[in-house]
């Protein structure tokens, strides 16, 4: 172990100048885990904590988390979105236990402290004593100030009804973080149309956050290992694709239009994922149908650095919140959501293509699994290392799927910020 206010330690430097060969120990050593926390959740990045249409009327709530640390985000009367720390101002007690729910006011159960629903102290039991027998007990010290004793209140950034949030007050603006390149696919599935929630999974993951990170910038592996990718033709090779990075490496976009499924080629020849002859009962699973806000590309998988991926797969959109508990473990909250003015049978499309993702979708249970199984092999071996030079060592922009040049580029960021 090592102090994660500290540069590596001598016998961790990382192997080669690239960050094509990832060692095995960054994915489990608890002290580096502890330094990210504090550099990529707690200060200079942006955090995702839900979605507008989560918390619709005053007083409505969410207890949600970035990185570790337990937030409650929060509508208030005038309709501002409020995110502030889930940590009494007074004993330090954790004062919100439901998920979801609405408040008037929040108050911690410990001692009644009562806070505004922007955080803002406004009511302290027995602050002036209480009088007793002629004089007064107790009672606050006569310099004690409610206005500097309210909650720890995170900087908000609202767009399109995402909600950002960060505790470092000096954070970037999020259309600086986000970049020109993402932020134009954030805007095109966040393009101003009431979202509407549909429902949710959550499943914990027993391995490093970094690694659905990693799985979403990674368009090598579905063409192989997802049978429903490959075969029916909704993520492959050789479909029309692109691959596209902000300057900083940090965040991607993974672009793809569906191609043919069903037909053996090249890229499906000697792929035991590949099921030429399979047939599904239930024919509403690839019920696609096309909508003008797609603009062309069936699929683009969005990773924003470091808590959030954005997923629109044909007509299943949804989001999927990071939320790391310890260097093998992370939570995996899937929040699939449509449009106020989808009509009743796009709804249904749009639940019934869901059942492709989540923790137990036809796809996604393949992640979770591969996963869980990658983090046994770092932990049996922390000396070794993992190699990312699929189509070269550098990294670039791509109009093709056959690399791992968005794995390059998110280390070569988390290289320059934990390096320091």
């Amino acid at each position: 172990m090592h102090n994660p206010s500290e540069a590596f330690p001598v016998e961790q430097k990382w192997a080669g100048d690239g960050s094509s060969r990832i060692p095995f120990w960054a994915y489990t050593d608890q002290g580096l885990y502890q330094r990210e926390l504090e550099r990529f959740f707690y200060r200079g990045h942006w955090n995702y904590v839900g979605l507008e249409a989560e918390i619709p009327h005053h007083g409505d709530f969410k207890r949600t988390v970035v990185g570790e640390r337990s937030v409650v985000m929060i509508r208030d009367a005038d309709g501002e979105i409020n995110v502030v720390e889930n940590v009494c101002a007074h004993r330090g007690m954790q004062f919100c236990r439901e998920r979801s729910g609405n408040r008037k006011e929040l108050v911690c159960p410990y001692h009644q402290w009562n806070y505004k629903l922007n955080g803002d102290l406004q009511g302290v039991p027995f602050r002036r004593g209480v009088k007793q027998d002629g004089k007064v007990n107790g009672g606050m010290p006569s310099d004690f100030k409610v206005e500097e004793n309210g909650l720890t209140k995170l900087k908000v950034a609202r767009r399109g009804g995402v909600v950002f949030a960060s505790f470092d007050q000096d954070v970037e603006a999020l259309e600086d973080f986000l970049g020109p390149q993402i932020l134009a696919y954030f805007d095109r599935l966040f393009n101003g149309r009431q979202l509407k929630i549909l429902g949710y999974n959550r499943q914990r993951i027993p391995g490093n956050w970094k690694l659905m990170q990693e799985n979403i910038k990674d368009p090598y592996h579905p063409g192989l290992l997802h049978t429903w990718f490959v075969t029916y033709g909704l993520w492959r090779a050789d479909n029309k694709s692109q691959l596209r990075m902000d300057d900083k490496f940090r965040h991607a976009a993974m672009i793809s239009t569906r191609g043919t499924g069903g037909v053996k080629n090249e890229v499906t020849t000697g792929v035991s994922s590949f099921k030429e002859s399979m047939q599904i009962q239930d024919k509403r699973l690839l019920d696609i149908v096309q909508e003008d806000w797609w603009k062309g590309p069936t699929a683009v998988m969005m990773t924003v650095f470091p808590s959030v991926i954005f997923q629109q797969q044909v007509n299943s959109v949804s989001t999927r919140h990071i939320q790391p508990n310890g260097a093998g473990s992370f939570d995996f909250v899937w929040t699939h959501f449509g449009f106020e003015d989808d009509s009743e049978e796009m709804t249904e499309r749009r639940l019934i293509q869901a059942n492709l993702f989540g923790p137990a979708g036809f796809v996604s249970a393949d992640d979770g699994e591969v996963i869980e199984f990658s983090q046994s092999g770092f932990e049996q071996k922390p000396i070794h290392r993992t190699l990312a030079e699929l189509d070269g060592r550098d990294v670039h922009d791509t109009e093709h799927m056959v690399t791992e040049t968005l794995i390059r580029g998110m280390y070569d960021y988390w290289r320059k910020v934990m390096e320091v």
